[in-house]
């Protein structure tokens, strides 16, 4: 799915999370900033259960849930967490519904991928998932299966969509590195295998259309793109040059960037071709065609937005979309 001839995508998008805890006023400033490619908004200031690690424990098949002091922890049976998570889901699929009529199109919604749940959901001795192989296997399937229902969701509300899945993985490279830490906090679970992690990664995407996220620094990218990734998204700003290898295969490749270049917290913006000059000069670093930037870049904020104020992250939006348009207008 990743080559474009059979896929267009938005010129631009958000990461997920919005300020604020109205559904319908994210999803209205959503769909009204990214007419081309609105994203279902994630509002966690509502508390547990909004938060992107409760949300998509929400969607889990048979497997459930709590919040604890230290997070959140496996539950024999759906309980108070659960269910307000399931809840809180459906009002914002209410309100993207209801901005979305007619609508025709990319249509981004946002999960967390299967190592960053295993990095953060404690099993009942209050260690991560990711210390047991066979509890990480088990939130895997119980994952697919609760997405490809989630998916399934969202196709039917929105008929008209071409829905586009994102993992959210900013754990994974800690995982990959055996950086997380165990619930002592005095040692760290060892790396995961990375064809382990690949080979998990392309269960979980199994033939949808996915955009795989992570505003942590060395993301992965080639292992990304062989469990099937179509789209990277990164902040752009973290790159560094042993980078710029993998990002050239992956634009060769077929992979679609989404490139994180607005900040997400307030601040100065820059004028809009001065947001994308660095994906501009980067092209021509790696001796890439200018006229398949427009192709091959998605413009996004470089994380979410549930840190800044609500006037703020409607200018970034509407920010992301001009330099968009600037990178497509002169891609020189």
């Amino acid at each position: 799915m990743s080559e474009k001839t059979e896929f267009s995508w938005g010129p631009a998008t958000g990461v997920g999370s919005m300020p604020g805890g109205d559904a319908r006023e994210a999803a209205k400033t959503v769909t009204g900033s990214f007419e081309d490619f609105p994203h279902l908004p994630e509002l966690p200031a509502r508390g547990p259960g909004s938060d992107m690690i409760g949300r998509t424990l929400g969607l889990l098949v048979e497997m459930y849930a709590h919040v604890e002091p230290s997070g959140w922890r496996v539950s024999d049976r759906p309980g108070r967490d659960t269910r307000r998570a399931r809840s809180l889901l459906g009002e914002d699929l209410d309100a993207l519904e209801e901005f979305t009529q007619g609508y025709e199109g990319p249509l981004k919604v946002q999960s967390v991928g299967p190592w960053t749940l295993a990095a953060a959901l404690e099993l009942r001795n209050g260690e991560a998932a990711l210390s047991d192989p066979g509890a990480c296997r088990d939130l895997v399937g119980s994952l697919a299966e609760g997405l490809r229902t989630h998916l399934a969701e969202v196709r039917h509300r929105v008929p008209g969509a071409e829905v586009v899945l994102q993992l959210d993985e900013p754990s994974l490279t800690a995982v990959l590195r055996g950086r997380i830490r165990s619930a002592s906090g005095y040692r760290t679970h060892r790396a995961v295998d990375r064809q382990h992690v690949e080979a998990t990664l392309r269960e979980v995407i199994a033939g949808e259309r996915v955009v795989v996220h992570s505003c942590a620094a060395d993301v992965p990218f080639a292992l990304l793109r062989r469990a099937g990734a179509a789209a990277i998204s990164f902040d752009f700003g973290l790159l560094t040059e042993r980078d710029e290898e993998s990002i050239g295969e992956a634009v060769e490749g077929g992979t679609t960037l989404f490139a994180g270049v607005v900040p997400a917290t307030d601040t100065a913006l820059s004028d809009p071709a001065g947001s994308v000059m660095g994906v501009r000069m980067l092209w021509r670093r790696l001796g890439l065609d200018p006229g398949t930037l427009s192709e091959s870049v998605v413009i996004t904020p470089d994380c979410g937005l549930a840190g800044a104020s609500p006037a703020y992250a409607r200018a970034a939006l509407a920010h992301c979309v001009r330099a968009a348009r600037s990178l497509a207008d002169n891609p020189e």
